[in-house]
């Protein structure tokens, strides 16, 4: 396997970057018993997008509450290890000052309000700000999303594309220098789908956002992002340059829809399998 958090700060192109966060052999456990994330180590360098892979139940968006504060909303915490961003220590951190740090979560599923309009939705993003330019930054977002200003109505009537635009648009309201993003993708057509990481690609590249990426779609993560992680069962099963991890034939079989140099049918795939050949 590919070495761990020190690794990744080698970006693309042979150039390093320092890294914004670590995460160091955290374990997570939900209800006191329920061991969820069994040692998961990670970094993500300044201004980069990784991507975060693997399949449903892996643990990947307990890893962004980790992150962002919010297990203790689901009765979960962080029993071991430690959470580090911008060399501070995080771990135990109320999520509304982790906002103010820097790092905003882009909730799985949107989780905009729906009887709130969209300017309130977006005024709603930045909440923890004390500063006199919040119109300015909302007409960033309408320059980002320009469909968002022509939808003057409540939010909850807003298709399923634009509901992801205005929880990206939520987000860039609290200028964070971090973004976790969970399956942007989920519920969007193809065509939307293209629309939404071009978008996530400009804000990296545009605002220098550093962004965190779960997503299902691994073919357009790994598109995007610079390098990339893959779980089983709460641990980093495989790590690596995003362009090496979409040419791995184990990558390609499980996560691309491809066919490994070794698949010969679907007969017998079990994870355990697909986690033997991980490790």
């Amino acid at each position: 396997m590919a070495a761990q958090a020190a690794s990744v700060t080698e970006a693309r192109g042979g150039t390093s970057a320092p890294l914004l966060l670590e995460v160091k052999n955290i374990e997570v456990v939900y209800n006191e018993v329920i061991l969820v994330l069994r040692g998961l180590s990670l970094a993500v360098p300044k201004g980069q997008i990784v991507a975060l892979l693997g399949a449903n139940g892996a643990g990947k968006s307990t890893t962004l509450k980790a992150i962002s504060g919010l297990l203790r909303t689901e009765e979960g915490a962080v029993t071991r290890g430690d959470i580090i961003f911008d060399g501070e220590r995080i771990n135990g951190t109320d999520p509304h000052h982790i906002v103010r740090r820097g790092i905003f979560q882009v909730m799985e599923g949107r989780r905009i309000i729906a009887d709130m309009t969209c300017i309130e939705n977006l005024r709603l993003g930045a909440f923890t700000r004390r500063d006199p330019n919040v119109k300015r930054d909302i007409d960033m977002v309408f320059d980002y999303f320009p469909r968002l200003r022509e939808r003057t109505g409540l939010a909850g009537y807003l298709s399923g594309g634009e509901q992801q635009m205005l929880a990206i648009g939520r987000a860039l309201m609290a200028r964070p220098r971090l973004i976790l993003m969970d399956e942007p993708s989920m519920g969007l057509s193809p065509l939307l789908v293209k629309e939404v990481f071009g978008i996530i690609r400009r804000l990296n590249t545009d605002l220098g956002i550093t962004i965190l990426l779960v997503e299902q779609n691994a073919r357009m993560a790994l598109s995007v992002a610079s390098y990339g992680y893959i779980m089983e069962q709460g641990k980093v099963v495989l790590d690596g340059d995003a362009s090496a991890l979409a040419e791995n034939e184990d990558v390609k079989e499980f996560y691309l829809g491809g066919h490994g140099a070794e698949r010969k049918s679907f007969r017998n795939l079990k994870s355990y399998k697909r986690r033997k050949r991980w490790l």
